[in-house]
């Protein structure tokens, strides 16, 4: 019996990996035009704009997936910089 739990969890965590979308590109000034800041915004600015975005378009809300999932791309660029 343990083998098959082993091998469920193993299908299921390569299904989840080979199924995940692969990740944006979005340069610096498309993730600035998306989120709606400038180029002097700072950290605490960018994640007010993304949490202002992401509550009005999640997929709970019957927004989009993929348009969330743009915000986070941009999100994410902005802070790593």
């Amino acid at each position: 019996m343990s083998k098959l739990i082993l091998a469920a969890v193993i299908l299921a965590v390569v299904w989840f990996f080979l199924t995940r979308p692969a990740p944006l590109k979005i340069d610096e000034a498309e993730a600035r035009a998306i989120l709606g800041v400038d180029r002097e915004a700072g950290p605490d600015e960018i994640r007010a704009a993304h949490r202002r975005l992401v509550s009005a378009v999640h997929p709970d809300k019957g927004g989009s997936a993929d348009l969330t999932r743009r915000i986070n791309a941009a999100r994410d660029r902005l802070l790593r910089k």
